[in-house]
């Protein structure tokens, strides 16, 4: 099921971000479907969530809710002012198709979906699978606006640089991880 707002073709417009990476994984499309769909396990892979719940819906279909529980260490762009320690955020499922693709949004305080969208896709090789992990954000985030509000031009752009490299290498860190955790069930 697919929530046409949340496609995974961006507006024509440039994103603030878009990253991705990928890796081969020695198991079916749908074995590693059935991991990365489980939110409450992605402790177990992902270097800031480390768990959470199902607050609504039918856990892992469209339309369900997530609330994610975060941890950042005080050494991450350590000199913008970005949440650290531990923080919740809400996300709400938008695609979900087994042994394909499960994507999410993150949601604002309101509740509201942002274009900020996290996915993991799948396609099957001749011996397992080809993973990728996926984030792109369109327009900026409440939380986007909240860090860059004070900077001038030269600082914004320092920002999105760095982040966009702390964002690929956990994606990165990530899609190993889930090989990892995948690979040994």
């Amino acid at each position: 099921m697919t929530d046409s707002a949340f496609e995974s073709t961006p507006p024509k417009s440039a994103p603030a971000f878009q990253v991705s990476a990928e890796t081969h994984v020695d198991a079916s499309p749908d074995a590693v479907y059935a991991t990365v769909s489980d939110l409450p396990r992605s402790g177990e892979w992902s270097v800031e969530c480390t768990g959470g719940r199902w607050i609504s819906g039918t856990p892992a279909t469209v339309g369900a809710v997530f609330r994610g529980e975060n941890h950042r260490p005080e050494d991450v762009v350590a000199w913008a002012p970005v949440v650290r320690g531990g923080w919740t955020t809400e996300s709400e499922v938008v695609e979900a198709e087994p042994g394909s693709v499960f994507r999410w949004a993150i949601r604002d305080r309101a509740g509201q979906r942002q274009e900020s969208v996290w996915s993991f896709e799948t396609r099957a090789t001749d011996h397992g699978c080809v993973l990728v992990h996926r984030f792109w954000m369109g327009r900026h985030t409440e939380g986007i606006r909240g860090i860059t509000a004070d900077m001038d031009p030269a600082r914004k752009q320092r920002f999105f640089a760095d982040w966009t490299a702390k964002l690929t290498a956990d994606i990165t860190a990530t899609v190993q991880r889930i090989k990892q955790v995948v690979e040994k069930s």
